[in-house]
């Protein structure tokens, strides 16, 4: 029976053990490292991104200089058009339609003839009491030549006298009846739809056709009391129609009413404006626009860049901080507005840019992205463009 021997490990054999576990403890920590540098600038990379990608998010805005222009005072308003004549045509009796000699929407003279009812027997009526009248001047002139002969009473000629005025009153009357069964165009004017047609009964009163006297055009608003010491008769004043959009009438005050509604403070102001061409028509709504006193310059921006709040009106006014574009608000004091403009009374000067779009993304101190490719409108007096 062998027996085996196991003999103790000697040092050369521990070395190459030992050596390839420092070799290897030695490539952990360098990938260690490694993986540290990597991180560190994976890290720094995604920071970038990210920075980046919040410059490239940063909120878009308009922007516009605000200017020094030239500010009309002026008194706006809005009135109604009215004509310098209007009625409504009808006839004072009853009767039956015989007669409609105009067309609607015709211009017809003074004194024309619009509609004739049946006269019936009117006109026999009429040669009844004239020759009735006829016979009481004969008797009249008979008797007076017997007066002179000592023939007849004077009392017989005087009720021969009384006998011819009554019956030529009653000629008058009978005239006059008839005529009421004419209707004739009190003034000259603009004649507006039929509203009867031939073979119809009319009561009394029933309207038959609007008349209206279209030039001049008178033009009726109101004004604030406050506004009575910068306006007067004469002055001229502009007034526009949005059914003619771009054109401007001419008009001058003809009256102001002798009282201040004690209810609204409103005075009540009558204007008049030249329609040769009929364009304005009774109870058109019309915006009236007075001139008071003279120009004057203001700092004026886009309408658009005004938020107007129950605490104030503020503005976002652009600043250069730091290199970038920075908004900060900046409450004013507004004046009176024209079209797409409004002047500034208080807050900025006319060196200042204020942002005109892109508000609601802002808040104060905001950095942002400027791009005015696009801007809103900034015109005084705009016109409506056809779609």
């Amino acid at each position: 029976m062998n027996d085996t021997t196991v003999l103790p490990r000697t040092t050369t054999q521990r070395r190459p053990r030992l050596w390839l576990r420092m070799l290897v403890m030695l490539l952990l920590v360098g990938l260690l490292a490694a993986g540290l540098i990597w991180f560190q600038q994976f890290k720094a990379g995604i920071l970038k991104h990210v920075v980046t990608t919040i410059r490239s998010q940063l909120p878009v805005v308009a922007t516009a200089k605000a200017s020094m222009q030239p500010w009309q005072p002026n008194q706006s308003a809005v009135g109604s058009a009215r004509a310098s004549n209007g009625a409504d045509l009808a006839a004072e009796i009853g009767g039956v339609v015989d007669l409609i000699n105009f067309v609607s929407g015709q211009d017809v003279p003074a004194g024309a003839v619009l509609l004739r009812l049946r006269p019936n027997d009117d006109d026999a009526k009429l040669a009844q009491l004239q020759s009735s009248a006829d016979l009481a001047a004969i008797t009249l002139q008979r008797d007076q030549r017997q007066l002179a002969a000592h023939g007849v009473a004077q009392a017989t000629v005087d009720s021969d006298a009384a006998n011819l005025k009554e019956a030529r009153a009653q000629v008058a009357a009978q005239q006059a009846v008839m005529a009421e069964k004419v209707v004739r165009a009190p003034f000259a004017g603009r004649l507006g739809v039929r509203q009867v047609d031939v073979g119809q009964y009319l009561a009394p009163g029933t309207t038959i056709v609007t008349l209206q006297q279209l030039d001049p055009m008178f033009v009726d608003f109101y004004l604030p009391q406050q506004a009575l010491g910068e306006i007067a008769v004469g002055q001229k004043l502009e007034v526009t129609a949005d059914a003619y959009p771009g054109r401007t009438f001419e008009g001058t005050i003809m009256a102001l009413n002798s009282k201040v509604d004690p209810t609204s403070r409103m005075l009540q102001v009558r204007a008049t404006v030249a329609n040769a061409d009929g364009k304005l028509l009774p109870g058109m709504y019309l915006g009236v626009s007075v001139a008071t006193g003279s120009a004057r310059p203001l700092v004026t921006i886009p309408l658009a860049a005004v938020a107007f709040n129950p605490y104030g009106s503020l503005v976002y006014v652009l600043h250069a901080e730091n290199g970038q574009q920075v908004v900060r608000q900046q409450f004013v004091t507004t004046g009176a507005s024209r079209g797409d403009q409004v002047s500034i009374l208080k807050g900025i000067t006319a060196d200042d840019t204020v942002v005109t779009a892109g508000q609601l993304k802002l808040h104060n101190g905001s950095e942002v992205k400027i791009d005015n490719a696009v801007q809103p409108t900034d015109n005084p007096a705009p016109v409506v463009q056809d779609q």
